[in-house]
């Protein structure tokens, strides 16, 4: 390999080291400026949450799938992947003609300017954060060029690489330090932790029965009745999570309604408060999937408020937003019967957890949370599905998304090897609001079987079931299927999430020893 070629593969290499350099320290400075002046102007955030508004429901849903709950991780994770590339890309086109690798980064501070104007709560400086990437950016690239392609004078080739590698590390290394300055000060800034855990609730006016003894089988692998609030699962379009001091929170009710009311943080825990066990499930649950828990809510009735208000008889459904504003479109006879739908300000004895809603999230049985358990609730709009539509709906999901029958089995795990003898197959099954009466077992295609069922908390809550098996040894398949209270059996039609929700029988492989 010749020198001049060696030469030329050295300095795109040091031409795009460059352009990454510059973009870690625009990104660390700008995250920095945003945790001082305006949190919720990241700009890794707003780009993140830009895309998750743009891309179509298949590329959401197959994020769910792939990742779970670590969806937003791995959102983050490629847009750094993606911003790596074009920084690392916008050096050695900068390195080739003046500009042009400047222009990219400017024009990647200008996008993620106008994302965080653009977003809903926008705030005085929310164009900051994007404007000191941009400028950051560029200046940083142009200096570095300078390293790259040094004026001629004497000294040797060395020296110069030297000087390059401790000029480009140390521009890195500037936003390094900017960046954890910047969660730092971002939870400096946000005392929300503070607030939330020097905050006493009110006790109930209605206290929740207590959880029967026979609500849990004690079978090692299954999901507990009542999920932990750190176990409980998390979907939610929020990569910043929005914290919130309740001194500052209001819920405005408006639209068809006699009167319009605003009612403050005080105000609400001033009311009585009503305890109830609630099952929440998302709506991108797959078959067998784990994107459900049961919690114990906190809260006071939505539909004392909305009769409060007075709501106008041709009114079908209440469009609540978030204070980040995500919107949900909740059929209104579910807000106004006489199930337990709750404005809840706690969950499992503790205030709400700052991810799961902090300081007043909805919590509706008997449907998806895609248009019903709405976090962080700022807003209660009573209106019509012919004058509205909300976040979900308007990406092609289906307008009031009922709660489905399903069941799924936790034991045996899928594809675990197992002893042959006794064994036990257990799980659990749900149709929220409606309730469970019966699960049914088939192994190998043979006939169905009774499981037994625990003791359900409510009909708004999952229920536990096992069955005793003696395990042959040799490869078997298991399915299940559950029975509804109002005498349905779960369908063993197969259906997408997509449109209102999976269904079909759970169904898994097993070898036996």
């Amino acid at each position: 390999m010749t020198h001049a070629v060696r030469t030329k593969r050295g300095d795109r290499l040091r031409s795009a080291a460059a352009g990454l350099s510059a973009a870690v320290v625009a990104v660390g400075l700008a995250e920095l400026v945003a945790a001082v002046v305006e949190p919720s102007a990241s700009p890794f955030a707003v780009i993140g949450s830009g895309l998750i508004d743009l891309a179509p429901s298949w590329a959401k849903d197959a994020a769910i799938a792939l990742f779970g709950t670590g969806d937003k991780v791995a959102l983050l994770t490629g847009i750094a992947i993606v911003l790596a590339g074009v920084a690392a890309l916008a050096g050695i086109l900068e390195s080739r003609r003046s500009g042009v690798g400047s222009a990219i980064l400017a024009a990647l501070g200008v996008l993620a300017l106008v994302a965080a104007m653009i977003r809903p709560g926008a705030g005085p400086f929310a164009w900051l954060p994007g404007l000191v990437a941009g400028v950051v950016a560029v200046v940083a690239l142009r200096l570095l060029m300078r390293r790259v392609h040094p004026v001629p004078y004497l000294r040797a080739e060395h020296d110069e690489r030297r000087q390059f590698l401790l000029w480009t590390l140390g521009v890195a290394a500037t936003g390094v330090v900017a960046l954890a300055v910047g969660n730092a000060a971002r939870g400096v800034t946000r005392s929300i932790e503070a607030v939330r855990g020097a905050l006493r609730l009110p006790k109930a006016a209605t206290p929740a029965p207590a959880v029967p003894a026979a609500a849990e089988l004690d079978i090692q692998g299954l999901a507990p009745v009542v999920t932990p609030n750190a176990q409980f699962y998390r979907i939610d379009t929020a990569l910043i999570v929005p914290r919130i001091d309740p001194a500052d929170w209001s819920l405005r009710i408006h639209g068809m309604v006699d009167r319009e009311i605003v009612i403050t943080w005080d105000e609400l825990i001033a009311l009585p408060m009503q305890e109830s066990h609630v099952t929440l499930a998302c709506v991108s649950n797959e078959v067998g999937g784990d994107l459900i828990g049961n919690a114990l809510w906190l809260g006071h009735p939505v539909r004392e408020l909305l009769a409060r208000a007075g709501v106008d008889p041709e009114a079908d459904m209440v469009l609540s937003t978030s204070s980040d504003g995500f919107t949900a479109s909740t059929p209104i006879e579910a807000l106004t019967d006489d199930r337990d739908a709750l404005l809840a300000v706690g969950m499992n004895g503790d205030p709400l957890p700052i991810e799961h809603g902090f300081p007043v999230r909805m919590v509706v049985p008997g449907l998806y949370g895609y248009v019903s358990a709405t976090k962080w609730v700022t807003d209660l709009e009573v209106t019509r599905f012919d004058r509205a539509t909300a976040y979900w709906t308007d990406r092609g999901w289906s307008e009031r998304g009922p709660i489905k029958l399903q069941s799924r089995i936790d034991v045996p795990r899928r594809g675990i090897r197992i002893e042959a003898g006794d064994a036990v197959i257990a799980g659990m099954a749900w149709q929220q609001h409606v309730g469970v009466e019966g699960v049914e077992v088939r192994i190998d295609g043979g006939p169905w079987r009774r499981a037994e069922l625990a003791t359900a908390i409510s009909d708004d809550t999952w229920v536990q079931w096992r069955l005793d098996w003696s395990a042959e040894s040799g490869a078997h398949t298991i399915e299940c299927r559950a029975i509804s209270a109002d005498g349905e059996t779960q369908t063993s039609d197969p259906a997408d999430v997509v449109p209102d929700g999976a269904q079909g029988w759970h169904r898994i492989q097993v070898s036996v020893a």
